[in-house]
């Protein structure tokens, strides 16, 4: 996958409970904290295909919510730069290797997560108090 040439997208699974958190809810916290919808190809200093910005929905709800959304904040100007955010039917996830699982909490003190995951974590602390979990959710136990 780090040679871009697979035309998978790094991507992250959400499972949520929609009595606790919406699928809008999750959308803002993408387009505010998560990433930066204006960036074709790239998120912070990760470059290729591989760090495009993509949504995968499962169902029509979602694909019809999100790119409203993305329309509203299109037509609201709220980027300086067009978003380039793709909306597609989710396709097989496969989870990363066991290393990758959990990163963030296991080593919160390298450099890269101190640089450009840390701050986006403060961020939707800041943004989104309510739907702040102070213990993460680890998922490396549950992979097969």
């Amino acid at each position: 996958m780090s040679t871009g040439t697979t035309g998978h997208a790094e991507s992250v699974r959400v499972t949520f409970d929609p009595s606790q958190v919406s699928y809008a809810d999750l959308l803002h916290i993408f387009f505010s904290v998560a990433t930066d919808p204006t960036e074709l190809n790239y998120q912070g200093p990760d470059h290729g295909t591989q760090y495009r910005s993509v949504l995968w929905y499962t169902t029509d709800a979602q694909q019809k919510t999100a790119k409203a959304y993305i329309n509203q904040l299109t037509k609201a100007k709220a980027y300086p730069n067009p978003i380039v955010t793709e909306v597609k039917p989710a396709k097989p996830f496969y989870p990363a290797e066991g290393y990758h699982q959990d990163y963030a909490t296991l080593h919160p003190d390298d450099g890269y997560i101190v640089v450009n995951d840390a701050p986006k974590v403060v961020n939707l602390k800041r943004l989104f108090p309510n739907l702040y979990r102070e213990q993460p959710v680890l998922v490396g136990s549950t992979q097969p």
